[in-house]
């Protein structure tokens, strides 16, 4: 403080330098904030845990997904079809998780940070999120583990790569690798950004998909209407169940038999989409209705979904409540050392609306 003084104190001629190294500063950290224009994002291959990874975990992902007709764009999570599974049976182990992050205590913290929520909160928060496979190359913010910390960056998942979503569609754990995902920033522009890592056939900047919560005002999604793999049936999958809920096989959703025009302003663009118009509310294939639920809950439920989640102290999750605010990257106070506690619920009255990044 004394040195910040004494430089103030000196000649107006001594003080313009300082004044000037401070706008730089300024503009440099603005610029860096911004930051599109130089944006690198990384590519993660299906298999691929990419680097930072949290722990390892085969047989997540799958490489014969059919693409979705509409890429690109922004797709709302409840849009029926954006995300596919094989019915009756889940790749992505919920339970497992939970237990590798009960027994790295560091780790747990970083990753229950990055999801703003306590420690103790990790296996309730777990247990509410739905296992899908991305039907589109999607844009999210991967957060790594390095040194103790998270370590974040933007990246695209391949098509076929198994991912957990929470109750508004969007997703929050890349399920080969155990690492938390957020949405990305809003500045980042998949065509403008240079991209590393390697690719893949069919890999095209204007087909990279961004997921956008549901509408609040419409609550979770009771029901996520899923795609085999092979792109031939849908089914019904009830929020935070594994498959053993399941549904019977639908014909395919519309959009994936519509062609529509591109709503991109740029003309290389060939992702396919139509806003607002696939995005119906998921609310009816025969589950219980959410309930006065805002998006930012992390209420934890009392119903079993199935046998999907028999972990140690996994609390047994209910396909009406959902635990977590689609657009938060960061924050949240964790509670070191309660991990062994049971869960807690939280009113819907105490549950945070919705935030984007």
């Amino acid at each position: 403080m004394l040195q910040i003084r004494s430089t103030i104190a000196r000649s107006r001629a001594g003080a313009v330098p300082l004044a000037g190294c401070v706008a730089a500063f300024v503009a440099a950290g603005a610029l860096t904030g911004c930051g599109d224009a130089g944006a690198t994002i990384t590519r993660l291959t299906v298999g691929s845990p990419g680097p930072d990874p949290y722990t390892l975990v085969s047989g997540t992902d799958r490489v014969d997904v059919k693409a979705r007709p509409q890429a690109g764009g922004t797709k709302e999570g409840d849009a029926p079809g954006l995300y596919g599974g094989t019915r009756r049976a889940s790749t992505c182990d919920r339970a497992r998780l939970v237990a590798f992050l009960r027994t790295h205590p560091d780790k747990a913290r970083a990753w229950a940070r990055v999801q703003g929520i306590p420690v103790g909160d990790i296996p309730q928060y777990v247990s509410r999120q739905t296992p899908v496979l991305l039907r589109t190359d999607t844009l999210v913010t991967n957060h790594g583990y390095r040194d103790g910390e998270a370590v974040s960056d933007p990246a695209v998942l391949q098509a076929g790569m198994g991912v957990l979503v929470n109750g508004y569609g969007v997703p929050t754990v890349k399920c080969n690798c155990g690492n938390p995902l957020s949405p990305p920033g809003k500045k980042i522009s998949t065509r403008n950004a240079s991209y590393s890592g390697r690719s893949w056939p069919g890999f095209e900047k204007g087909n990279v998909t961004r997921v956008q919560p549901r509408d609040s005002h419409k609550g979770p999604i009771a029901t996520f209407v899923l795609v085999d793999p092979e792109a031939t049936m849908g089914f019904a999958r009830p929020r935070a169940t594994g498959g053993a809920s399941d549904g019977p096989p639908t014909a395919l959703p519309p959009a994936e038999t519509e062609v529509v025009a591109s709503d991109s302003p740029a003309p290389s663009d060939s992702g396919l989409e139509t806003p607002g118009a696939e995005s119906p509310g998921t609310e009816s294939p025969g589950t219980e209705a959410p309930g006065p639920e805002s998006p930012g809950a992390r209420s934890p439920g009392t119903e079993s979904p199935g046998p999907q989640t028999p972990g140690p102290a996994l609390s047994s999750p209910s396909p009406g409540v959902v635990t977590q605010d689609p657009g938060t990257g960061a924050g949240g106070k964790e509670t070191p050392g309660d991990e062994a506690h049971g869960p807690v619920s939280l009113p819907p009255s105490r549950e945070p609306a919705p935030a984007t990044s």
